[in-house]
């Protein structure tokens, strides 16, 4: 576990690489979240949509980032949590979740979140406010 004084701006967390999206992937969020809007199940609703094919949830996006943080910190220690919705995730597209510290304030640091796909697009960014005081243990 990474210790307070090891933290310092520009520290990178480790980054998480995600499984392609798959259908059942989606299915299965969908279920879970109660999320079953058509256009991310049904390939008939996406393409009447102007798309080539469904995409992922924005929240299921979300959800990786969280895990992002939760497997650098105890869920304890993030106080505040935010992102913002860039560019759809495909079905099949291969999300890596990253975090680097940008500020250090106190015993609060700041990271800067992203998501990129294999090909360069970026389809979320964030940051997480998480709290530092007596290291990162629980």
């Amino acid at each position: 576990m990474t210790t307070a004084p090891e933290i310092r701006v520009g520290t990178e967390l480790p980054p998480l690489r995600v499984e392609p999206i798959s259908r059942t992937t989606l299915a299965l969020f969908a279920g879970a979240s109660g999320d079953h809007n058509p256009i991310h199940l049904d390939l008939d609703v996406a393409k009447s949509a102007g798309l080539d094919d469904v995409f992922c949830h924005g929240m299921l996006s979300m959800a990786y980032l969280g895990r992002l943080l939760t497997g650098w910190v105890p869920q304890s220690r993030i106080r505040s949590y935010r992102v913002r919705f860039v560019s759809i995730t495909p079905v099949h597209g291969q999300p890596t979740c990253t975090g680097t510290v940008v500020s250090l304030d106190h015993d609060e640091a700041t990271v800067e979140l992203t998501i990129t796909l294999e090909d360069g697009t970026i389809t979320l960014t964030g940051d997480a406010v998480i709290d530092v005081r007596n290291g990162l243990g629980p």
